[in-house]
């Protein structure tokens, strides 16, 4: 591929992110090479060279950079850090993290210091931790005030504000008004469920295929956790607060969720693994239109838009099904899942407890000789752990799936697994289904898009 050197340099000296993948800075004086956004001093002309590839660079005997890592790949979570991180804590904040930990506790489950990870989301989003969390809490407040019968009180502590005051300052900067007129002229009346149910609606952007996504669920659905009937998805969920259980109906503009919790304080983190599960923050328009470029593909697309990525609402939970799911077949895998559930847990104290509710993460795998069975004890490897569902992306257990014992070992197929761990949890930064910052329908030349789909029957049983 020929370079042109002005077009380059101008884009080097601007350092725009749009080129990245496209070329590769290399500079003679230094023996590196970088991308074209590489936050660096500019290099002097006389000492540059470009490239098509991070190949062909390390071919010149030119090292990679070690601050804008430009031989990490495109979609990698190394190849955005600033995004990934970002899109990591917004996911946290939205699970409660904030609330619960404070932004030290954010900065800690991110691994970075709470100033860095500040700088950061301010560069992206233009808000702070607390900001955004603060602007969460008053929507939450807000849905309790007009779907619910509770006082403004518990309102205020259920949403997670310190103080009522707290709770009444928010509400008259954020909305306009006082508390109590939010709930004028609204049902206030609790839901016919009984105390602790709400009822919602999780507006998404059409077309939703609702009948592929409960298709899929319907064909691992574990009994005791999880059913699916009549057009609603019903599951358990375990929350940073106590146990909830969730029914969800795909309906035309919205999904109407109906969620029964025992701490008011969890419908945070509540809805927003309901939105996960459901996929229902993507952007179908764009997803399909990159995916109709396809000849192969776009004959399907037309006959079926807006097919989503059934997600999940714990990484643990993810990974358990898909190093199952990897080694027997579906049906054998729901049935190994459903005794799993079953299985008595022994835990500390001078109380044994009967076992596991149908939402725990903890559970026990029988012991085993077998190498098949070694992967459920540790499904994270040496750094695997469950948490409660709310690491939202890589650095989870879903994202450590790739490196878990028994997990990739197993080929092709292993491999494809792993990706589709990081998909379903993790997400797409980007709303056409890419992770980069690319144009859609584009890639580098002389590099394969990761995310094509390919043709033919694919089986995944994760």
């Amino acid at each position: 591929m020929e370079l042109d050197f002005e077009r380059c340099y101008r884009a080097v000296d601007s350092r725009d992110q749009r080129f990245d993948g496209w070329f590769y800075t290399g500079v003679t004086s230094t023996g590196i090479y970088c991308r074209p956004s590489c936050p660096a001093m500019t290099p002097k002309r006389r000492n540059v060279r470009f490239f098509p590839s991070a190949a062909a660079a390390q071919g010149a005997g030119l090292r990679a950079c070690r601050r804008c890592r430009p031989d990490a790949a495109p979609g990698s979570p190394q190849w955005d850090v600033r995004a990934d991180v970002v899109g990591r804590a917004m996911r946290l904040i939205a699970d409660g993290v904030v609330d619960r930990d404070g932004v030290p506790g954010l900065a800690a489950r991110l691994g970075y210091t709470e100033r860095h990870l500040h700088r950061m989301l301010r560069a992206e989003l233009g808000a702070g931790p607390l900001a955004l969390a603060r602007a969460q809490r008053a929507q939450t407040a807000r849905t309790l005030i007009e779907t619910t019968g509770l006082g403004l009180a518990e309102v205020a502590f259920a949403a997670g504000f310190g103080s009522v005051r707290q709770f009444n300052d928010t509400v008259r900067e954020v909305y306009g008004t006082v508390p109590s007129q939010l709930r004028t002229g609204r049902g206030s009346r609790p839901a016919p469920g009984g105390a602790g149910t709400i009822t919602l609606r999780l507006a998404y952007r059409p077309p939703l295929h609702a009948a592929a996504l409960l298709e899929y669920l319907a064909a691992r659905v574990l009994p005791g956790l999880e059913e699916v009937r009549d057009g609603t998805y019903r599951r358990e969920l375990r929350l940073p607060h106590g146990p909830a259980e969730v029914a969800l109906t795909p309906t035309s503009g919205h999904v109407v969720a109906t969620l029964r919790l025992a701490d008011l304080r969890d419908l945070a983190p509540a809805v927003a693994r309901c939105r996960r599960l459901f996929d229902l923050d993507a952007d179908p328009e764009a997803i399909d239109q990159t995916l109709a470029a396809d000849p192969v593909l776009a004959g399907v697309v037309a006959a079926e838009p807006g097919v989503r990525v059934p997600r999940s609402v714990d990484g643990f939970e993810l990974a358990l099904r898909a190093i199952v799911g990897q080694q027997v077949s579906l049906p054998a895998a729901r049935t190994t899942l459903t005794r799993l559930l079953t299985h008595p847990t022994p835990t500390p104290g001078p109380t044994p407890t009967p076992g596991p509710g149908p939402g725990d993460q903890e559970v026990c795998v029988t012991e085993s000789a077998s190498p098949r069975r070694k992967p459920l004890d540790h499904p994270g490897g040496a750094g695997g752990g469950g948490g409660t569902g709310g690491d939202g992306g890589t650095g989870g257990t879903a994202g450590r799936a790739g490196r878990a014992v028994g997990v990739g070992v197993w080929g092709f197929r292993g491999r494809r697994r792993c990706w589709g761990c990081r998909m379903r949890r993790s997400g797409c930064r980007s709303p056409d289904g890419r992770r980069s910052g690319r144009s859609p329908g584009r890639s580098p030349p002389g590099r394969s898009t990761w995310n094509r789909v390919g043709t033919g029957p694919r089986r995944y049983d994760g």
